[in-house]
């Protein structure tokens, strides 16, 4: 499918390694907080803070209001997008994913909600609520109430879903803004952005800015960061431009050519990952930073995922941040050595300045639970 290298293997601390560089965790960068935005092809954000925490581990001195006032400009939104989840996005990668990722969201629809609305009329629905947000930004449980008065053989909850489903709904200000966000409350994304979404969005290009942000990966592994299917084909037309390798289990994985690649001993300092950060939900195989006994114990069986802690590029741990003590908490899974220990209590020590404004953090860790 494309060019192989030959006898060309990734060792899983080569493949830690490039995932680093490119997710701009082995050294924060200088740049505009939309920049790097639109590197990360999005942020997942299915609540308001993480975000904040996610560009304040990969930026150098980034602060709040930087996101908040692009909140405000309507230069990014929060949205449904990969895996039909809410993603911190630029203005033009809503315009241009959402319609690609449409598949997506028709098919989790369809597996909770779609048996509730039989025989409902969708170009009604969709005129009727298109008229509803775009007259004046609605929350879900609002929307569905007065979804339900229009059509009261249906579910409230199902009708809001479906017009999330049908229609791009974008979560306006105050909701995402640091320390001021509110309830979500949703208008369409060609109301709030002034523009139409695109009419032939790209998958090819999508493929690319996959692969430089997350790569080098396999098929699958993109099949499972965006929640498309069936994208053998797209790696097939871009054979021309790909380079392959394999990892020491044998899986090919593709990559752009130029895209970064550090040697495996290359340093890798503490990190303290945001909730839901992408770089441990964007692979089929997450074993390249997150070991499967350390899943387990990461994802909660609720569908959170707390922050995670990266040491020498692993993860090894999860934080929280409490109140009101003001304190940060950091649970290790495994001993770490002095150095390191001293580096990942330093790293914590700024973000919780970062986070509160303090000068006097209060850094505790748990002991090890094996």
């Amino acid at each position: 499918m494309a060019k192989r290298l030959q006898h060309q293997i990734l060792s899983q601390r080569a493949l830690n390694r490039a995932l680093l560089a490119r997710q701009h965790l082995l050294e924060r960068v200088h740049g505009s907080v939309l920049g790097l935005i639109d590197q990360l092809v999005g942020m997942q954000a299915q609540s308001p803070n993480p975000p904040y925490f996610g560009l304040w581990s990969r930026l150098h001195g980034f602060e709040q209001q930087q996101l908040s006032t692009l909140f405000e400009q309507r230069q990014v939104v929060r949205i449904a997008l990969l895996r039909s989840t809410i993603h911190l996005v630029s203005a033009s990668d809503c315009l241009n994913l959402r319609p690609l990722l449409q598949p997506v969201l028709e098919r989790g629809f369809q597996s909770n909600f779609g048996k509730q609305l039989p025989g409902i009329d969708q170009e009604a629905l969709m005129e009727y609520g298109r008229r509803l947000v775009e007259a004046q930004p609605q929350t879900f449980q609002a929307l569905g109430g007065l979804l339900h008065e229009r059509w009261p053989d249906y579910p409230a909850a199902a009708l809001a879903q479906a017009l999330r489903t049908w229609l791009a709904l974008v979560q306006v200000p105050p909701r995402g803004l640091w320390a001021t966000s509110g309830p979500a409350a949703h208008t369409t994304a060609e109301q709030w952005l002034g523009q139409p979404l695109a009419s032939e969005p790209d998958l090819a290009q999508l493929v690319r800015r996959y692969l430089a942000a997350f790569g080098p990966a396999s098929i699958n592994d993109m099949q499972a960061w965006s929640g498309l299917t069936r994208l053998g084909v797209v790696f097939k037309q871009l054979q021309a431009e790909l380079i392959c390798f394999c990892d020491e289990q044998g899986r090919e994985l593709y990559d752009l050519a130029a895209a970064p690649r550090p040697d495996p001993a290359t340093p890798a300092p503490p990190r303290l990952l945001a909730e839901f950060d992408n770089i441990l939900l964007s692979h089929a195989n997450r074993t390249r930073i997150l070991s499967e006994a350390y899943r387990q114990r990461l994802f909660t069986s609720n569908g959170l995922i707390p922050g995670a802690i990266l040491v020498d590029g692993f993860v090894v741990g999860m934080w929280k941040l409490k109140q009101p003590e003001a304190s940060l908490h950091l649970q290790l899974f495994e001993p770490i050595a002095k150095a390191e220990r001293q580096a990942l209590e330093h790293e914590a020590a700024s973000l919780l300045h970062f986070a509160i404004n303090t000068n006097d953090p209060i850094i505790r860790f748990e002991e090890h639970k094996a």
